[in-house]
């Protein structure tokens, strides 16, 4: 499912995950205009068949009520590049979709901020809330009353259990597991296949089973 589905797509930023989203736009039936890259050397080349037209100064050319924009650019921890983009055309009135893969479950009461992204396979039960401009990557799930913030990454097969809350600017790693009521603070990293069994009050990076803070 692709929202706002009158307007064509502009995709900001060209690596794996925009390939990623391409793939799930086409499937929702969306048109994808072109993508834009600052890596000035993909500049006429393609993107899983899409065009590459310039850097991000493109999108300018574009009046804001003419496009909708998709945020390309995926992240391996705390996602301060992918906020950057988010940022920058939401303050110059750009708007983003909200895009959903057709395999992903999401129960019909759950909130989704504009320009999240739920990719193929993922399951978000009742009661739940995804905020702006985060990713539920592949096969992730969050169960009922899960409350996650603002440009957080949930990385492939994550498991948020029941009642998980998760502050903006998080990267919860592929394969982590958050126990039922378990809170995040915002800005954490939780790495791949950690176990998080109590509530982390800090900023900060979270590894091991169970999940413990690693020095800086």
């Amino acid at each position: 499912m692709f929202r706002n589905l009158g307007r064509p797509v502009l995709l900001v930023g060209c690596g794996g995950h925009a390939t990623v989203l391409i793939e799930t736009l086409r499937t929702s039936g969306a048109h994808v205009l072109a993508a834009v890259d600052n890596d000035l050397s993909k500049t006429g080349t393609t993107i899983a068949g899409v065009r590459i037209i310039g850097s991000d100064d493109v999108v300018f050319q574009h009046e804001p009520g003419g496009v909708l924009l998709v945020n390309g650019v995926g992240s391996v921890g705390r996602p301060v590049a992918r906020k950057a983009v988010f940022d920058r055309f939401r303050k110059a009135g750009y708007n983003f979709a909200t895009v959903v893969h057709p395999s992903a479950v999401i129960a019909a009461d759950v909130e989704l901020a504009e320009g999240a992204q739920v990719m193929a396979g993922v399951v978000i039960q009742p009661r739940s809330s995804v905020g702006m401009d985060t990713i539920v990557n592949t096969r992730a799930g969050i169960d009922h009353d899960g409350c996650i913030g603002a440009h957080v990454h949930i990385a492939p097969g994550a498991t948020l259990c029941g009642n998980v809350t998760v502050g903006d600017e998080c990267h919860i790693g592929a394969g982590a597991t958050l126990i039922h009521g378990v809170q995040v603070a915002p800005h954490c990293v939780v790495g791949a296949g950690a176990v998080v069994l109590r509530p982390i009050a800090s900023a900060g990076t979270y590894c091991g089973v169970p999940a413990k803070q690693r020095p800086d």
